[in-house]
């Protein structure tokens, strides 16, 4: 009896000995999630992005993408993509973001975040030139404008007489201002301040007229790994602890 059970405790020994090594091992990490592609327009201006080629270098744009991929736990991608492709690529799952951007600005079939991007539609006028008191007073008068952009408050405000001068982006706009080819022009307040901010605009200006009150969303593609849920809960973190508006104050 003494030598089996010697025999049964050294197989017992040895069985334990052979399963050690695996259970030192380690369990294989699940891999990481895979990275949001987030869209951005290739004729973006700072302070929304600078692009150089096919890369996204800097901006608010990839600022907030990067924000919010923090915030859900993702690494986040820029793909430029041809303003008039915005739609097609973001439905063809393309990339998985857009930020920026009104429903009402892009077709499709995307969720949309809680509004919560600031900005405003500005008419600015040359301190040289009379100061407009209202839209009305620009009847008749060239006013600076984008290739390709609406302005349905001018056009409600001044109908047939709004006099579009258009130029191939705001910056460039806001050269003709500069050089005197024209004395009103419509830009975004961010695109304004920015260009102050670097001092690369320094004309003088009356007080700008607030054309209209703008905030921005994301969209997300139909097929996008994230849900709008937590999108709109990355989104109330930016805002409750304040990260937007110093994102924002970066380029001011």
């Amino acid at each position: 009896m003494t030598r089996g059970r010697g025999r049964w405790t050294r197989r017992l020994l040895a069985g334990a000995a052979a399963l050690l090594p695996c259970a030192l091992v380690p369990a294989a990490s699940p891999p990481p999630p895979r990275p949001l592609v987030l869209l951005v327009e290739t004729s973006a201006l700072m302070p929304q992005a600078r692009l150089e080629g096919d890369r996204v270098i800097e901006g608010l744009h990839l600022d907030l993408g990067r924000a919010l991929g923090r915030r859900l736990g993702r690494e986040v991608v820029a793909k430029p993509v041809p303003r008039k492709r915005l739609a097609e690529a973001l439905q063809r799952g393309e990339g998985d973001l857009l930020c920026d951007y009104q429903s009402d600005w892009l077709p499709g079939t995307f969720a949309w975040s809680r509004p919560f991007i600031p900005d405003q539609a500005l008419l600015i006028s040359a301190a040289a030139a009379p100061a407009p008191a209202a839209l009305t007073a620009l009847a008749g008068q060239p006013v600076g404008a984008v290739r390709g952009y609406v302005y349905p408050e001018v056009v409600n405000a001044l109908r047939g007489g709004f006099v579009r001068d258009d130029a191939p982006d705001a910056v460039a706009n806001l050269r003709k201002l500069e050089r005197g080819r024209i004395q009103h022009a419509l830009t975004g307040r961010r695109v304004l301040e920015y260009q102050q901010h670097i001092g690369q605009f320094k004309l003088p200006l009356h007080p700008p007229l607030v054309v209209s009150q703008v905030m921005a969303q994301c969209a997300l593609s139909p097929g996008s790994p994230v849900g709008l849920a937590a999108l709109n809960a990355a989104i109330r973190g930016l805002l409750a602890d304040g990260e937007l508006n110093r994102l924002l104050e970066k380029y001011r």
